[in-house]
């Protein structure tokens, strides 16, 4: 069994907008030119993305060179609209259209821009997805307000617990999934923030395939149920010196969340997280748009029992992107580590094409004795298309390879970390 392949086919609104999740501060009401995107820039080149490719194909006079020009002005907001669709072999065929509006709640020389992204996403096999995501900045960054409010109807496989499963021991689980994740950071310093988050997660209606002859031991003992709720505060720790989050070239991130859910509160089980979020970049060589970019994501269950389908597993960290090389859910279990990096670089001087050289390694817990014994690498190559180069987003295309025959075609918009 493979990793399912993905064809994805991305159509963009063909107007000149500021991508949603950048973080890129620019003069207010001034202008950005075709020049490298966002205050990570290092050098002065012309641009181009494929509106600009899309704006010269259409125009009659194929010798145009006029230089687009995206005007950001404090309080107006920013629409980009994306519809995309896409066929794996686990849902068939998807489509999903995708609504972003980018807006300065205050002056853009001080202030980060602010963003509410919403979208639709839905399969051949009824698999849906409703997120709405908001990262509202105040006045002079003082104050960060994140939203992630997501309904999932999502069939999917599961492999049991523990880095040994199987894939031939795949058990196929549908359930819904309501999550509602809010939390607000206060800036204390130029680039650091503390806060504190309530987060909700309810499932019902989970049921999985009746086959007596392909039980999953792991599943029957550890329990899943019927139904499972985790609610609870967050305690978050956040440093943030990159200057376009979207598509750094150098800086740091670190998060640091440590949640409880509280049967008092409506939770199944009283129980514990602490999730450690760390990713640094290096503009390689200097000057140039190449970087070097690591990663380092750790998930920990600190106390108590978290339901079977919160445990820490490949792929279902908040930007469903930990463990390129493997499917989603692959592996699961109490705790996990993760480690990867990847090199980007440019294959044209105007940013419209790019590469990606990647590797990464994780390791989940042994279930049930919690000790870390095997780690599972995987590693693999892609391409970048500029989609939008104010914000420097780019269309994310890249295969990946992991152990056991796992592969598969990896598609975002945007950087995968």
């Amino acid at each position: 069994m493979t990793k399912a392949s993905y064809i994805l086919i991305l159509f963009t609104l063909l107007t000149a907008v500021v991508s949603p999740h950048s973080a890129i501060a620019m003069r207010p009401g001034g202008c950005v030119q075709d020049t490298l995107s966002g205050s990570d820039s290092t050098q002065k080149v012309v641009q181009k993305d494929i509106v600009d490719i899309f704006r010269r194909w259409k125009s009659k006079d194929k010798s145009d060179s006029s230089v687009r020009v995206t005007k950001i002005r404090s309080g107006k907001p920013i629409f980009s609209v994306v519809p995309a669709i896409g066929y794996t072999l686990s849902s068939g065929l998807t489509g999903s259209i995708n609504v972003n509006t980018a807006f300065y709640t205050s002056n853009p020389k001080t202030t980060n821009i602010s963003s509410i992204t919403t979208n639709f996403i839905y399969s051949q096999y009824k698999q849906m997805t409703i997120p709405v995501q908001a990262n509202i900045w105040t006045r002079n960054n003082n104050y960060n307000f994140i939203v992630d409010w997501r309904f999932f109807k999502y069939p999917q496989d599961t492999y049991g617990l523990g880095p040994d499963t199987k894939l031939k021991e795949a058990v196929g689980l549908e359930y819904k999934h309501l999550r509602l994740h809010q939390s607000l950071l206060k800036r204390i310093g130029k680039s650091f923030f503390v806060g504190a988050g309530f987060f909700f997660d309810k499932r019902w209606d989970i049921t999985q395939e009746l086959d007596p002859e392909n039980k999953n031991e792991d599943i029957e003992k550890y329990g899943l149920g019927q139904k499972s709720s985790s609610t609870g505060p967050a305690a978050i720790i956040s440093y943030d010196s990159r200057t376009n989050s979207i598509n750094p070239l150098k800086g740091l991130y670190t998060n640091v969340q440590l949640r409880a859910n509280m049967k008092t509160l409506g939770s199944t089980n009283n129980w514990q997280s602490l999730v450690v979020d760390i990713r640094k970049y290096f503009n390689l060589p200097r000057g140039s748009q190449n970087t070097l970019a690591f990663w380092n994501y750790n998930w920990l269950t600190v106390g108590g029992k978290p339901p079977y389908l919160d445990l820490p597993s490949t792929g279902w960290d908040p930007s469903n992107n930990i463990g390129r090389g493997y499917i989603q859910g692959r592996f699961r279990s109490t705790n996990l580590l993760y480690f990867e990096s990847e090199y980007r670089f440019a294959l044209t001087k105007n940013g419209l094409f790019g590469g990606v050289l990647f590797a990464n390694a994780q390791s989940v817990s042994d279930w049930p004795s919690k000790n870390f014994k095997k780690v599972s690498p995987a590693g693999g190559f892609g391409i970048r298309i500029k989609v939008n180069k104010t914000s420097g987003a780019n269309i994310a295309i890249d295969y990946g390879f992991g152990m056991d025959g796992s592969r598969g075609l990896f598609v975002n918009l945007g950087e995968v970390f």
